[in-house]
């Protein structure tokens, strides 16, 4: 029998970009991960800020673990992001996902991004449930 929260310790194994972004898995709970990573030098925009996609490229993660949990492939169709806080070299963030509304071959996630406990993004994701199992 697969064990679920097994899953995105094994999609994070397969996935060079957020390996090298650096995400951590703090906690895995069926329909829910909070993921963290820290800001480096390369993630930089031109006004020595975090880009945007670095934030983005966290809550998708951590929207993808999430909805994966529940043990089909699922996959996003559609996602959007607020970005509210600019970020810093150095600064530590976390992405947890706040909401879970499966359905049958729909689920919904919203994500928190913050940096310490202030919020500096919002993301929204639906995915697609497939019919594929995952095996762990």
């Amino acid at each position: 029998m697969t064990n679920k929260l097994n899953i995105p310790h094994k999609m994070l194994s397969l996935d060079p970009f957020s390996t090298w972004l650096g995400i951590e898995i703090l906690n895995v709970e069926l329909g829910h991960c909070k993921l963290g990573l820290k800001i480096r030098q390369d993630m930089l925009n031109s006004m020595q800020k975090a880009h945007g996609g670095i934030t983005y490229s966290l809550a998708d993660t951590a929207f993808g673990f999430a909805a994966n949990t529940h043990g089909k492939f699922a996959v996003s169709i559609e996602t959007s992001i607020n970005h509210i806080e600019a970020l810093e070299e150095g600064d530590y963030i976390t992405a947890e996902t706040k909401i879970d509304c499966t359905k049958n071959k729909l689920g919904f996630q919203i994500v928190e991004i913050k940096k310490d406990k202030q919020l500096a993004a919002l993301f929204k994701g639906v995915v697609y449930r497939t019919s594929k199992e995952w095996e762990v």
